[in-house]
């Protein structure tokens, strides 16, 4: 249930369960949209210093190797329950601010365009393409990296080896720390994220754009590491993965695409519907400062709670049809897929964007398509991850064209 949670059948669990994962850690996982809302809004009860601990222990080997690289995550975004962290966010906030992510919005349709002409051309020889490798994967690293002077060069049409780089780093960093991995694992993931970790350290030095900024701020070099750390995972690498499976929910949904074409449906309802069905983050965690109560039920101080994003999207009480992918209807837009209260996604506006051009000018790419090969997402706590997503087109449209 923890590992594959986006795979639990519908309506599957109470509001608040025990559940004892593959370490016999004991987690409180919530469901309800309410209760989920509730642990977020409430930083004082329920704290996010947890965030980015490794769901499963790092052995001494991996630690070692860790070490070797001088690597540290001090407190910084997700996982800053202290007084510093409104001062960090305000920074990295106005990197990403509206205006400067709205800019960004021609040059991402260029690019998007272009991108999906290669796909289609392939599409109607009658090609297999991937989806996730040729459109998704480096899009939102690319933005990204446009938006706060990121370490990830490499071009708009692909490829390029400080991105191959960068998203080996976030793949491991999700694998490290979210997923149950054996030990011999883990000191090869451990291997990878430290040695980009000392890239990132050097960065943080002698960087521009946020880098420059932070230290400018008076942030020490770890918080400023810190902060680059947690944006190239969770500021491209997420949204990578939703657009992903974005797509794919759309290959699904005939009536949707027709939709989109003729103009009825609205491009930003479809994100919103995509979000709260496939959010690019599945669960996430905190953990009680305190000895409280949770509808009802006892938790103690401690306490590992596990709020369940992806079921508080389907929780009736919210929208119309939980299962049902209908853009626009009741509750949508009320999902917890970016969070909520003083942590919630200060990227959200850059992922929506993102995700917006995608639908509008991809969503002709999905149109009588037969899908070879469906995203497969590894066991992860709180991310997806898919590793791809290959379609073709059916023999008589490719005859067709």
């Amino acid at each position: 249930m923890l590992f594959r949670s986006w795979e639990a059948p519908a309506g599957a669990g109470a509001d608040v369960a025990t559940v004892t994962d593959h370490a016999g850690v004991a987690h409180l996982v919530v469901t309800r949209h309410a209760l989920v809302r509730q642990v977020l809004a409430d930083p004082g009860t329920f704290r996010p210093d947890n965030a980015l601990d490794a769901v499963t222990p790092v052995p001494v080997a991996a630690l070692r190797v860790l070490a070797g690289h001088r690597f540290r995550l001090p407190p910084t975004l997700a996982n800053n329950g202290g007084p510093g962290h409104p001062a960090i966010r305000a920074i990295v906030a106005d990197a990403l601010h509206p205006t400067r992510v709205d800019a960004q919005r021609a040059w991402l349709t260029t690019v998007v365009r272009r991108r999906v002409g290669r796909l289609a051309a392939a599409l109607d020889r009658g090609d297999p393409v991937d989806l996730y490798a040729g459109l998704a994967a480096d899009l939102p690293l690319l933005v990204l990296a446009r938006l706060v002077d990121l370490p990830a060069g490499g071009d708009a049409n692909g490829g390029g080896t400080e991105v191959a780089a960068v998203k080996e780093f976030a793949r491991s960093a999700l694998e490290l720390f979210w997923a149950p991995v054996d030990p011999a694992r883990q000191v090869a993931l451990a291997s990878t994220v430290g040695r980009f970790h000392a890239v990132l350290r050097e960065f943080a030095a002698t960087g521009g754009g946020l880098a420059a900024d932070l230290r400018a701020a008076g942030h020490p070099p770890d918080v400023v590491v810190g902060a680059l750390f947690f944006l190239l995972v969770a500021g491209q690498e997420t949204t990578s993965q939703f657009l992903t499976l974005l797509l794919h929910r759309l290959a699904g949904e005939p009536a949707v695409l027709d939709g989109l074409r003729d103009g009825t449906v609205d491009v930003a309802a479809v994100v919103e519907e995509g979000l709260r069905l496939d959010p690019p983050i599945v669960t996430w965690r905190r953990v009680a400062a305190r000895d409280t109560t949770l509808a009802g039920i006892a938790v103690p101080a401690g306490t590992s709670v596990v709020l369940w994003l992806a079921r508080a999207g389907r929780d009736p009480a919210v929208v119309a049809e939980p299962e049902a992918f209908r853009p626009g209807q009741r509750g949508s837009r009320r999902h917890l897929a970016f969070g909520a209260g003083a942590h919630r996604c200060v990227g959200a506006h850059l992922a929506r964007m993102e995700a917006g051009v995608v639908v509008a000018e991809a969503a002709g790419l999905l149109r009588d398509v037969t899908v070879v090969r469906a995203p497969w997402c590894p066991d992860n706590l709180s991310f997806r991850m898919p590793d791809s997503f290959v379609v073709r087109r059916s023999g008589a449209a490719v005859r067709a064209a």
